[in-house]
C-alpha cells in the first residue's frame, strides 16, 4: 500500500474521492480486478487504532468530535436552529462514526425510484442480489435464503438483553404493533423488534471500512490515501481527469489523476459543495460565489431530505441497562395514514437520557432514564446545500428546511408519533418501568403545543439524502449510471444520488450504491 508521501502527483485507473459508506464498496470491488489500479482518497484518518470508532457501544462519543465536520445548519424558520449534521471525518464515513442499524431497504422504495423517477435498473428484484451479496446474516440459511452468508458486512440481531426494551416490545404489541422479524423480504409497515445491526460479535462495527478496506489494504492494485482534502476536480474540456488535494489547511496543492474514471463518494453534504466548487452547479449561484461556471446543472443542492426526528423521554423506575450493543437498539414502525404500502412513522428507543436539545430550553433530565424517537420516514420538506464561497475551507450552507412543507405533513406525523409514543408507554408492560414523562411533559397535549416543543427540540436521525439525484428527470443532475450528466468520466456513488429516502434506516443500501456503482464502472470498461 502506497503512502501519502509516495503521493504528490500520481495517476491511477480509478480514483475515488471520499472513503465512506459508499466509497469504501466501490473502491475494494473495483481493486478484485488486478488489471486496474484503484486509489481510495479520505480527508480524516485511517480508522485502524482508534478504538472509540472501531468500538460500536462508543458511537455517541464521536459526536461534534474531532473525527465529525459538525456542520451547524442554516436558522430554522420552523424548526430547531441548533441542530447541527454530523458528518464522519474518518476511514469509513458514517458507518463508522453513527449507529450501525441495518435494514435492507424496503421493495417498495426501490421500485418507486425506478418507476417514479426514472432511476432505471434500481427495481428492488435487480439491486437484492447486491444486498444478499455484500453481506453475512445471522439469519442467513434454508429459512431465510435471501440473506447472504459471505459477504464482507456482518449482520447480526441485537441480543435481548435489555429488559427495559424487552418490556417495551410487550407494550407495543399491547397497544397493536406487533413484534415482527426485520429484514425478511416483506416490509414492515406496522411492528416492532430489536434491530439488526452491522457490528462484529466482539462489538466491532461493520463499517464500510472494516468491511471493506481492512482485509485488502495490502491489496497491490490499491492505494489508500489518507488525511487529504479534495479542494475541486480537474476537467480537461468536459472530462473529468482528476482532483486537487492538500493535506492540511494551507498545504501545497497535490494532483491525482484518474485515467479511466473518477468516483466522487463524498457523502450528501460535501458531494455537491465539491461538483459546485468544481464548476457544476446552479450556474447563477455559482457566479455569485466567484466560481467558473462548467456546466450549468441547476439540481446540484436542491432536494435535500432528512429524517427528522422527535423526543420523548422518561425516568425510568428501575436501573437501566449499563451495557449495550450501541444503546439505541429497537425499531418501532407503523402507519399514521391509512392504505399504505411502507410506513410512514418509525421510532427509535434510547436507553440513554437523550437530552442534546431539551436541556437549553429547561426541560428536566435525569441520567436514568429512558427514550423514543419519532421520525418522519419520507418527509415532504425539501432543503439545499449551497456554497459559502469559493474557498474549500469553507464549511458550506446546510439548509433543511426542516417542517415547510405547505400542507403540514411532516409536523402532523411527528406530533402522532408523539401521541402514539406515549401510548406505547402507558400500556401495562412498562408499568414497572415508566416514571414521569421528563419531556415534553405531561402539560404539554394540544397540536399546538407540541409542535412548538418539536419545533425547538427536534433532532436528525443525521441521514441527509438527495442533494445530487439520480433519475431521467431533467433536474436530476445524476444519471441511472450513476454518471453526473453533461460531463465525462465521472460518477457518485453516496446518500447524496437518493430521488427520494428510504422508509428505514439508509447506511446499508449506500453501500449498495457503492456495490453497484463497481458493477456499473466494470460493465462499462
Amino acid at each position: 500500500m502506497s503512502t501519502v508521501a509516495q503521493a504528490q502527483v500520481r495517476e491511477f485507473d480509478y480514483v475515488v474521492v471520499g472513503g465512506g459508506s459508499g466509497g469504501c464498496a466501490a473502491a475494494a470491488r473495483l481493486s478484485e480486478d488486478p488489471s486496474v489500479s484503484v486509489a481510495l482518497i479520505e480527508a480524516g484518518p485511517d480508522d485502524r487504532g482508534i478504538p472509540e470508532v472501531l468500538q460500536l457501544n462508543r458511537w455517541m462519543e464521536l459526536l461534534e468530535s474531532g473525527y465529525d465536520w459538525d456542520y451547524p445548519i442554516e436558522p430554522q424558520a420552523n424548526g430547531n436552529s441548533f441542530m447541527r449534521h454530523a458528518r464522519a471525518k474518518v476511514l469509513g464515513g458514517c458507518s463508522s462514526h453513527n449507529s450501525c442499524i441495518a435494514f435492507w431497504p424496503p421493495a417498495e422504495d426501490m421500485n418507486s425510484w425506478e418507476s417514479k423517477y426514472g432511476a432505471t435498473g434500481w427495481n428492488a428484484a435487480s439491486l437484492w442480489p447486491v444486498l444478499k451479496r455484500l453481506e453475512t446474516n445471522e439469519d442467513a440459511g434454508p429459512d431465510a435464503p435471501h440473506h447472504g452468508d459471505s459477504g464482507p458486512v456482518n449482520l447480526m440481531n441485537v441480543p435481548p438483553n435489555d429488559p427495559c426494551g424487552v418490556a417495551l416490545l410487550k407494550a407495543a404489541s399491547e397497544f397493536g404493533i406487533p413484534t415482527v422479524k426485520f429484514n425478511t423480504g416483506t416490509t414492515v409497515t406496522s411492528g416492532a423488534n430489536f434491530f439488526q445491526i452491522n457490528s462484529r460479535a466482539d462489538g466491532t462495527r461493520s463499517s464500510s471500512s472494516v468491511s471493506y478496506i481492512h482485509p485488502i489494504a495490502d491489496r497491490e492494485n490499491f492505494t489508500l490515501l489518507t488525511g487529504l482534502r479534495a479542494k475541486k476536480l480537474i476537467f480537461d474540456g468536459l472530462r473529468c481527469v482528476g482532483v486537487e488535494l492538500v493535506d492540511n489547511q494551507f498545504g501545497k496543492t497535490q494532483t491525482v489523476r484518474a485515467g479511466l474514471e473518477l468516483v466522487l463518494s463524498a457523502g450528501a453534504i460535501d458531494t455537491p459543495k465539491l461538483l459546485m466548487l468544481s464548476g457544476i452547479g446552479p450556474a447563477e449561484h455559482l457566479a455569485g460565489r466567484g466560481v467558473e461556471v462548467l456546466l450549468d446543472s441547476p439540481g446540484v443542492g436542491i432536494n435535500l431530505q432528512d429524517h427528522p426526528e422527535g423526543v420523548i423521554s422518561w425516568e425510568a423506575k428501575q436501573p437501566m441497562v449499563t451495557e449495550s450493543t450501541q444503546w439505541w437498539e429497537i425499531g418501532i414502525f407503523d402507519t399514521v395514514d391509512s392504505g399504505l404500502d411502507r410506513p410512514d412513522l418509525m421510532m427509535h428507543y434510547g436507553s440513554v437520557p437523550f437530552d442534546m436539545h431539551t436541556v437549553r430550553r429547561g426541560y428536566p433530565s435525569v441520567d436514568n432514564a429512558f427514550c423514543l424517537t419519532p421520525n418522519v420516514t419520507h418527509a415532504r420538506s425539501r432543503g439545499t446545500v449551497t456554497l459559502a464561497s469559493r474557498d474549500f475551507r469553507d464549511k458550506p450552507h446546510v439548509d433543511p428546511k426542516y417542517f415547510t412543507d405547505p400542507e403540514g405533513y411532516d409536523m402532523r406525523i411527528m406530533i402522532e408519533g408523539i401521541r402514539r409514543a406515549r401510548e406505547i408507554v402507558k400500556q401495562p408492560a412498562m408499568a414497572e418501568w415508566a416514571g414521569r414523562e421528563l419531556f415534553p411533559g405531561p402539560d404539554n397535549n394540544s397540536d399546538a403545543e407540541l409542535a412548538k416543543y418539536i419545533t425547538r427540540t427536534h433532532n436528525t436521525v443525521y441521514h441527509p439524502v438527495g442533494s445530487a439525484a439520480m433519475g431521467s428527470a431533467d433536474d436530476a443532475p445524476v444519471d441511472a449510471e450513476l454518471r453526473v450528466k453533461g460531463v465525462e468520466g465521472l460518477r457518485v456513488a453516496d446518500a447524496s444520488v437518493f430521488p427520494e429516502h428510504i422508509s428505514v434506516n439508509p447506511n446499508i443500501t449506500v453501500m449498495m450504491i457503492g456495490e453497484k456503482c463497481a458493477d456499473l464502472l466494470k460493465a462499462a470498461r
